[in-house]
């Protein structure tokens, strides 16, 4: 019978436990980051029906007429600074129409009733593709106090 014995000194102890603890923070942020991404990539929305594109308005508290409008179109191939600036206001709220260009979508615009103190002319846009939403936005359609702001009303 044989037996072995390891004499640590304490820097030896240290640089065992420096090792280990850079080796868990590693595998930490990689885990984090790993998550971080898979989080970011929006969830899937169903605006197939007219009931299930109202059911996502009234999540903002957004309350619409009973008509709305439905019209086809083409998400350009190449944008100018217009379709670039409206797209960053989609990758603010989690959508991203580059991967749409050139694709052919439906545009469902629905009057909006409770928007603040304006009661007139505020419309909900919204954008879907094979009865997902992938874009749309809340905005006054009139030349004098226009804006354009995403759902949540920002």
């Amino acid at each position: 019978m044989k037996i072995l014995t390891l004499k640590l000194k304490p820097k030896m102890i240290f640089g065992i436990i420096l090792a280990v603890t850079g080796v868990i923070v590693v595998i930490l942020t990689f885990v984090s980051n790993h998550t971080a991404e898979s989080q970011s990539v929006s969830a899937v929305i169903s605006a197939s029906t007219d009931e299930e594109r109202r059911n996502y308005l009234a999540t903002f508290g957004w309350e619409t007429d009973a008509e709305f409008e439905e019209k086809s179109l083409t998400i350009p191939q190449s944008w100018n600074q217009v379709y670039t600036d409206y797209n960053e206001v989609q990758v603010n709220q989690g959508f991203d129409l580059s991967d749409y260009k050139g694709k052919k979508v439906t545009l469902y615009t629905y009057t909006v009733n409770n928007y603040k103190d304006s009661k007139q002319g505020i419309v909900a846009d919204m954008l879907v593709c094979d009865g997902i939403l992938i874009g749309g936005d809340i905005c006054n359609t009139s030349a004098e106090n226009g804006f354009l702001v995403g759902f949540n009303g920002e």
